[in-house]
C-alpha cells in the first residue's frame, strides 16, 4: 500500500507548484508561488506519495480569517485521497493557530471533498475571461501613492470584514503602478489593482461602492486593452455581473466560496472583482 507523507513546502518546491498549476490549467506564476510562501512560510505544504512529491496546498492567515488554496495533485496520483490529506493537514495547522474562520474557493470537483470536511457554501463566483477592449478612463480614477495604502486597507477591511493588510500591501508594493483609487469629497469609494498571470492578467481585487465599481474596472481594463484578462465576480453582485458582461467578457468557470467556523458577512455589493481563488 502506498504511503502519503505531508511536509512543509520549501523554496525548491516552487517548481513543483508551478508544474501542478500549469497541469491544471490555472493562472498562477512563479511569483505567485513565492508570494504564497512569503505570506505563510510554515503554512504551505507538499504531499509525497512513496517519497515522490505529488501535491500541494497553501494557507494564509489574515487576522481572524484564513484561506486555504492551491490544493493540487499530480494527474498520475489522483484518486488516492491526497487532496483530502493535504486539506486536513492545512486545517490542523490553522486550528493550531486558533483562527475562527477558514475560507476557500472550491471548484465543482472540489466542493464535495470540502463539504465532507465541514465546509459550507457561501456564494458562487464566476470567472469572466476575454480580451480587454479600450475603455475610457474616468477622470475621477487616479493613481495612488504608498501614503494612501493605510486608507485603502481600512476601506477594504470595512467592506470585506477581513484584515487583508499583509496581502494588499504585498501586491501594492509589487505593482505600485497598477493601484488605482477613487475618492469623492476626500473619502475613498473604491480601489482596484491587477497582476500578471500565466494565461491572463488577473484583474482584482476591486472593492468599491456601487457607483464607483464601473469606473474603476473601466480604468483597469482600459489599461489592459488588447490583452487577455480574468475577472472573478461574485454572482450575487448583479451590477458587477451586468457590467463585465456588457464589455463582452464570457464565463470561463465557476467557483463556490465556502467557509468553516464563523461566517464572514462581507459586503458582496462592494466586491467587484476577487483577488483570485487564493485569497478571496
Amino acid at each position: 500500500m502506498k504511503t502519503v507523507h505531508v511536509r512543509t513546502m520549501v523554496i525548491d518546491d516552487i517548481a513543483l507548484g508551478l508544474t501542478l498549476s500549469q497541469q491544471a490549467g490555472w493562472n498562477q506564476t512563479r511569483a505567485d508561488w513565492r508570494r504564497f510562501m512569503h505570506f505563510e512560510p510554515e503554512g504551505c505544504f507538499v504531499a509525497e506519495l512513496d517519497g515522490c512529491a505529488a501535491g500541494t496546498t497553501t494557507t494564509c492567515v489574515l487576522g481572524q480569517v484564513a484561506w486555504i488554496a492551491m490544493v493540487l495533485v499530480d494527474i498520475d496520483a489522483r484518486g488516492q485521497g491526497i487532496g483530502t490529506q493535504l486539506t486536513r493537514h492545512a486545517l490542523d495547522y490553522l486550528e493550531d493557530r486558533c483562527v475562527p474562520t477558514i475560507r476557500l474557493d472550491a471548484t465543482p470537483a472540489g466542493r464535495p471533498v470540502y463539504e465532507k470536511l465541514g465546509f459550507a457554501a457561501e456564494y458562487e463566483l464566476a470567472r469572466y475571461e476575454g480580451i480587454a477592449s479600450s475603455c475610457e478612463t474616468p477622470s475621477m480614477v487616479a493613481e495612488t501613492t504608498p501614503g494612501a495604502y493605510p486608507d485603502i486597507v481600512e476601506f477594504d477591511k470595512k467592506m470585506t470584514c477581513t484584515d487583508r493588510e499583509k496581502m494588499l500591501i504585498e501586491l501594492f508594493d509589487e505593482f505600485p503602478q497598477d493601484v488605482r483609487i477613487l475618492r469623492r469629497h476626500n473619502a475613498i469609494e473604491g480601489y482596484a489593482t491587477m497582476r500578471p498571470g500565466a494565461k491572463a492578467i488577473q484583474v482584482g481585487p476591486c472593492v468599491a461602492a456601487i457607483d464607483a465599481g464601473p469606473a474603476l474596472l473601466s480604468d483597469v481594463l482600459g489599461r489592459c486593452r488588447g490583452k487577455a484578462v480574468y475577472v472573478d465576480v461574485p454572482a450575487g453582485n448583479v451590477e458587477a455581473v451586468r457590467f463585465v458582461e456588457s464589455l463582452g467578457l464570457k464565463v470561463q468557470r465557476c467557483f463556490t466560496r465556502m467557509y468553516r467556523g464563523e461566517k464572514v458577512d462581507d459586503n458582496m455589493s462592494a466586491l467587484w472583482a476577487s483577488s483570485g481563488p487564493e485569497k478571496g
